[in-house]
């Protein structure tokens, strides 16, 4: 079981900690002098299927030298303001053909990851893949 918790600070600033005892600031203010919650979320989803992709990249033995996923996300007017899409976009270099990079992105977002399944439930998501130098 993951356990987490937010601690208010001051004004509208949170540490959140969870499980790993890693700490974390959240602001909600006008003026933010952290991240929100709702970017958390799409970090997390970075996160989540850049270590998929990551994974399976090595299993297939593709010769990658970097990778960067980036998100833009839209949210829905009003209360609660979930996202309704979110476009990913997949940034790798090396040598990876594209079908591999499509089968790694196919498999996180279908099987592996976890944030991206939770997102699902509200959002659209989609991707784009660019092979960089």
């Amino acid at each position: 079981m993951i356990t987490a918790k937010a601690v208010w600070t001051e004004n509208e600033r949170y540490i959140g900690e969870a499980t790993s005892r890693h700490a974390i600031v959240m602001d909600t203010a006008k003026e933010k002098t952290a991240g929100t919650p709702m970017e958390l979320v799409l970090i997390a989803l970075c996160g989540c299927t850049a270590s998929d992709v990551v994974g399976i990249l090595r299993k297939k033995r593709e010769l990658f030298t970097s990778l960067e996923v980036s998100a833009d996300g839209e949210r829905a007017e009003g209360y609660p303001a979930v996202y309704t899409h979110i476009k990913l976009r997949y940034r790798v270099g090396g040598k990876v053909s594209q079908k591999a990079m499509e089968d790694a992105v196919k498999l996180s977002k279908e099987k592996y990851c976890s944030v991206s399944a939770m997102l699902e439930k509200t959002a659209k998501i989609s991707y784009e893949i660019e092979h960089i130098e």
